[in-house]
């Protein structure tokens, strides 16, 4: 500590100097004021507006700031913390229990409960824990999710909780005031405040891509993923994501727009997964050792690596070792945008799809169905 206080110091010391020093520069520089330079220049300047005032209007007020506490208090209650276990394997092959946490809302009084995918995905034990103490062990067979949207949805065995209301994310404007409350670094439920910062944003997490984003300043940290973002009405219009943490930035988390989470969360809860377009393909990235096994003539695309049997894939006469390189008049150069195109799709919809077998490029069409169970 002593070491920390005399380097501070040195450091101030140097600044100081520094600052000093250019303050000094500054003075040494002679300045020589000619008689042109101080009499009134030969060519006069035109006047912009002459008689222009600012106006104030007389009696005008300010709307005054929302309650945040009001809103804290009205929402505090229907907000859970979740901590679950994980089994990892260390560096020495050793499997071990790590603990986590996260949070969640109760969105029925049931005891449905609304948290990100991330927060119970390979979880052994998810436990639950209400505003007032109580504690619930959730049953694995009771979590239904949907990893390609972040959510999940955990059902416990209690009624006559205190649920949160759903509010309209696309009512939001920028600037409008919300609140994130969680579970923030896991020592117990807390609130932060800042503002919509934009809407509808994309954002890329680990090889996907979550949309219908809500951009906020308001602190979103590790232990917050799952819980609401509510506006001054105490209404959730979001479920706390993800955030950037990188040196130099600050104040920037995303949260899943009820627009969006909505319908998936219905789906979650009334069938146990979500249904999306379905094609019928594994996938893979094209790299050199995929060029080599498959004998590849293009360099980018999305790599089928297995096909379904009975899907649309199959019909559509696609095979193991196919490069898709357009998809319904979009170019594919990955992966991630064949799945992207494929659930931007309906449903029964007749997709036209473009590959490369070999050195041959080749045509054909699939109808996408609905997804079956995971």
């Amino acid at each position: 500590m002593l070491l920390m206080k005399k380097l501070s110091i040195a450091i101030v010391s140097v600044l100081v100097a520094a600052f000093l020093t250019v303050s000094a520069g500054c003075e040494l520089l002679p300045i020589t004021r000619s008689a042109a330079t101080t009499s009134q220049p030969a060519t006069s300047v035109s006047p912009i507006k002459p008689g222009f005032t600012i106006s104030t209007p007389s009696g005008a007020t300010s709307t005054p700031l929302p309650s945040i506490a009001d809103v804290v208090a009205r929402v505090k209650p229907s907000v859970v913390a979740i901590n679950v276990e994980v089994v990892t394997t260390n560096i020495f092959g050793q499997r071990i229990t790590e603990e986590g946490a996260g949070s969640g809302w109760i969105i029925d009084p049931n005891g449905i409960i609304v948290t990100n995918n991330h927060v119970v995905q390979d979880a052994t034990k998810v436990t639950v824990q209400l505003e007032d103490g109580t504690t619930y062990d959730a049953n694995p067979a009771n979590i239904a999710t949907d990893p390609l949207a972040d959510l999940a949805v955990i059902k416990i065995d209690a009624t006559d909780l205190p649920a949160a209301s759903v509010g309209d994310s696309n009512a939001l404007r920028v600037g409008d005031w919300v609140v994130a409350i969680g579970n923030s670094l896991g020592q117990g439920i807390r609130a932060t405040v800042g503002i919509v910062s934009q809407q509808s944003v994309s954002v890329d997490v680990d090889g996907q891509t979550l949309t219908g984003l809500i951009e906020t300043d308001a602190a979103i940290n590790p232990g917050n993923s799952g819980g609401p973002l509510v506006n001054t009405a105490g209404e959730v219009i979001g479920i706390n994501s993800v955030k950037i943490a990188q040196v130099g930035v600050e104040g920037v988390g995303y949260a899943i727009g009820t627009e969006e989470a909505a319908p998936l969360i219905q789906q979650l809860v009334n069938a146990g997964y979500v249904t999306r377009p379905f094609l019928g393909v594994a996938m893979d990235y094209i790299d050199v050792f995929n060029s080599t096994r498959y004998g590849l003539a293009v360099g980018e695309g999305a790599l089928i690596v297995q096909v379904v049997p009975g899907s649309p894939a199959e019909a559509a006469g696609l095979q193991p070792g196919d490069v898709i390189t357009r998809f319904g008049g979009q170019d594919i150069t990955t992966p991630d945008e064949l799945r992207q195109g494929i659930h931007q799709n309906r449903i029964g919809e007749s997709v036209d799809i473009t590959y490369w077998r070999g050195d041959t490029q080749a045509s054909t069409s699939a109808t996408l169905i609905a997804s079956p169970a995971q």
